[in-house]
């Protein structure tokens, strides 16, 4: 990071005015030009104590620790540019700004950009802040108060030098209102709908209640204010209700004696409507005001589009993380200076959705609560988000009042439809709305266009997590279980259409489940809390496989609950209960325990005479006699096991016992018949579409040939194997995948290498348990210890920076 300035910083930001128009005059020598200007730049700026804190095309912005030097360094630079013909813009402003991860933030870098903007070719502009700074060595020409383009109060500006230019590019001719502070983040949103602005003349910002659609359009307005000869007017219609006083509302900004429309005629103009969502019906309006005149342009705000011909609709989202800290932090500093951001915050800003009015009135908490408080109180957001600036619009004064006033917009069918949709978690599709929910097409485009359910680039619909929590408590207790019960049913199907349990026969699809995982924990604990216990089972028994290679923990904790009063549940639901949770605790390292619960599955899978379910737990069972050295126990069920899949056509069940023999065949020393069963074992589970079992099978065979020192044959099994289990994102397998890696790239010289993967081992233990991986830590650990040096410990640095992806995208492209 560079070494800037703190304390009481000044700031010169520059930039060459008429860049495009100076492209077009020198074409391919523009290069030759900017790297001119570049250095004589630099050079002025280094003489004279600058750091630079960015550089972006022909724009600089540079630091100085006193603001004598950052003046006498611009006119320095104005001096060397002289023989080029550049023409570059200079302001600077001085300010005790905040020094961040990526450089200087908050205010003060905001203004000194502001100053800069204000100016012309070849002109240096200074605050007052930096004027009281000076000594008499620089001659000053007062300018007079200006309101910069960031919409602050007037501000005294002052030129460097006496020649003459002409009137700033200040806002002049609008009634923009004054903001306390700088808008954070929003850059792209600037450009895009900047560019929409310069294309179209009309223009809506679309976005829910707090999302910062007013902001956005204030600062787009002033930004514009050079391209209106005529000026840009801000027109707020939150407290009008009647479509016929829209037209008075327009004339009265803009100082028309009566109709709009014949006043503006022949005039430039830009007209931000803010606020149409509760007066649509003025929309004829606007149509008609931009069909009687050419020079002006309308923007709009609104939480749904006007719908009408000329309109052009732009999205106006959350901000992004790393804004909405940003955000978050300044307005915390507002209520108390000394406030210092902890990972908390991050949190607090997710939870919020990133929402800027929900954030700001967060952040008022600070003087009240500790961040770690404040995201624990957020479990309720929207209680406690209460108490907004007293000079915000009623209606913006709590975050529940916000959402409401989009809520009280909605017929009934709307209402109705925008509470049962609550049921959901995180997002959902347009199947499932129509199937759980009774949902007309109609009524849902409508939350969408009232920016109350969001639409994803993905086709998925859902709603930020404050306006979902409003919309459950709009939900009739009736309603909630009805629907709640409705939701579950259908998320069941969807397990079972993703083919994650043993019983099914097609491909299984873990991106599936993975997407409806939220929506599968809230059907299950809906089942558990409604006592609905076999049909949460069957719907935690569908996602079997997934348990097994996401994350057994979960699948252990749900099947516990939801089998602990389960005894009247249908037996053979019970049995797979039993066998699914016996999976989840075996493949972490409980044998016993799991050895204990297989045994309970087969016996009632006997008393039902299911053969299919006896075959898979015969499997189980083998394996566990497998593992405690049983060799001729683990051939017998094994065999029985076969014999059961072969005679019943089951694929799945012989990919098992095949794996299991092969198992065996290794035990007893005989490796080639071992490599040959899990080659089989492993096309029989491709075959039945079993991947999880295929990819462990080509895990066995990598090991297997690492051990006899076959490298290739390893490194293809090993990369066929962790191929597919990066696709199902199994952790467990994943990890021994690196370590086996690891082992092999040592023993055959790649040090670094073994260090990286190594390392990434490490970096994932720190995450959390693994499972078995802990029992067998040890035989890897000596392996590829035993290699160690400074290669190596290099390597394992680096590795501890990777997450599981990485390191395994890495390997998997390093082969």
């Amino acid at each position: 990071m560079l070494d800037l300035p703190t304390g009481t910083v000044t700031f010169l930001f520059t930039d060459i005015e008429g860049s495009t128009r100076l492209l077009e005059e020198v074409g391919e020598r523009y290069a030759d030009v900017l790297a001119d200007h570049h250095r004589l730049l630099r050079a002025s700026f280094r003489s004279h104590g600058g750091v630079e804190v960015d550089t972006a095309g022909d724009a600089f912005f540079v630091a100085f620790g006193r603001a004598n030097d950052a003046v006498a360094a611009a006119a320095a630079a104005q001096e060397a540019l002289t023989p080029t013909g550049l023409l570059v813009r200079m302001g600077i402003h001085t300010g005790e700004p905040l020094v961040g991860e990526t450089g200087y933030v908050g205010m003060d870098v905001h203004r000194a950009a502001r100053v800069m903007s204000a100016g012309h070719g070849g002109q240096v502009l200074v605050s007052e802040s930096t004027r009281v700074l000076l000594d008499d060595r620089f001659e000053l020409a007062d300018l007079g108060e200006h309101r910069l383009k960031e919409r602050s109060a007037p501000q005294r500006l002052y030129q460097v030098g006496s020649t003459e230019f002409p009137p700033l590019k200040t806002l002049h001719r609008t009634n923009l209102p004054v903001q306390p502070t700088p808008l954070v983040g929003r850059t792209r949103e600037l450009e895009e709908a900047g560019s929409l602005m310069r294309d179209n003349r009309l223009i809506t910002l679309l976005g829910p209640g707090g999302s910062g659609k007013t902001r956005l359009a204030l600062q787009l307005a002033a930004e514009a204010t050079e391209e209106f000869a005529d000026g840009v007017f801000w027109i707020p219609l939150q407290a009008v209700s009647d479509p016929a006083l829209v037209s008075p509302t327009i004339a009265q900004a803009v100082g028309a004696p009566k109709e709009p429309v014949e006043f503006l005629a022949g005039k430039s103009i830009l007209l931000l409507l803010d606020n149409l969502e509760q007066i649509l019906d003025a929309a004829p309006i606007v149509t008609d005001l931009l069909s009687g005149t050419t020079g002006v342009k309308v923007l709009a705000t609104s939480r749904e589009p006007l719908r009408v011909g000329a309109e052009q609709r732009y999205a106006v989202e959350p901000l992004p993380e790393g804004d909405a800290v940003t955000l978050f932090v300044e307005r915390a500093r507002a209520v108390d200076a000394a406030f210092e951001p902890s990972p908390a915050v991050a949190a607090i800003c997710r939870r919020l959705d990133g929402l800027p009015l929900a954030l700001e009135l967060a952040a008022a908490r600070i003087s009240l609560l500790g961040p770690e408080e404040l995201l624990e109180r957020l479990e309720l957001a929207l209680p406690l988000l209460t108490g907004g600036a007293r000079d915000a619009p009623e209606r913006q004064r709590t975050l529940r009042a916000t959402i409401e006033w989009s809520h009280q917009l909605l017929n009934g069918e709307e209402q109705r439809l925008f509470a049962v949709l609550a049921v959901f978690a995180s997002s959902f599709d347009l199947g499932a709305a129509l199937d759980v929910c009774d949902s007309g097409l109609d009524a849902l485009q409508s939350l969408v266009d009232k920016s109350l359910v969001r639409r994803w680039g993905s086709g998925r619909f859902g709603m930020l997590e404050t306006i979902h929590e409003y919309a459950l408590a709009q939900l009739a207790p009736d309603d909630a279980e009805a629907f709640g019960r409705r939701h579950a049913q259908h998320y069941l199907d969807v397990a079972l259409s993703a083919n994650l349990s043993i019983e099914s026969t097609e491909e299984d699809d873990p991106e599936l489940a993975r997407t409806e995982l939220p929506n599968f924990r809230a059907a299950l604990q809906w089942t558990f809390e409604h006592r609905e216990l076999e049909l949460g089972l069957r719907l935690a028994i569908a996602l079997e496989h997934f348990w097994v290679y996401s994350d057994p923990f979960e699948g252990a904790r749900w099947l516990e609950e939801l089998l602990s009063d389960a005894e009247t549940v249908d037996p053979a639901v019970r049995a797979a209960a039993l066998r699914s949770l016996g999976g989840t605790v075996y493949i972490v390292g409980e044998f016993d325990r799991g050895l204990e619960l297989y045994e309970q599955s087969l016996a009632l899978y006997r008393a039902l005479g299911d053969e299919s379910g006896e075959s898979h737990m015969l499997h189980r069972i083998a394996v566990d006699a497998l593992n405690r050295g049983d060799i001729a126990r683990a051939r017998a069920l094994a065999d029985e096991g076969l014999e059961f899949s072969e005679r019943l056509g089951d694929r799945k069940g012989a990919a098992l016992a095949l794996s299991t023999l092969a198992g065996v065949a290794d035990a007893e020393g005989e490796r080639e018949r071992a490599i040959a069963l899990y080659e089989e074992s492993a096309q029989a589970a491709l075959e039945a579409g079993f991947t999880w079992w295929a990819g462990g099978s080509l895990l066995n065979l990598a090991e297997l040939a690492e051990k006899d020192g076959r490298v290739e044959d390893a490194a293809r099994w090993l990369g066929e194997g962790m191929t597919l289990m990066s696709r199902l994102g199994d952790r467990q397998h994943l990890v021994y995948g690196l370590a086996l890696g690891a082992r092999i790239v040592a023993k055959h010289g790649r040090t670094a290498d073994a260090g990286v993967l190594w390392g990434a081992v490490e970096a994932e233990e720190e995450r959390g348990p693994i499972g078995q991986w802990e029992s067998d830590r040890a035989e890897y650990a000596d392996a590829v210890l035993a290699y160690g040096g400074p290669e190596f410990e290099c390597g394992r640095a680096q590795g501890r920076t990777l997450s599981l992806d990485e390191a395994v995208e890495r390997m998997l492209a390093d082969g």
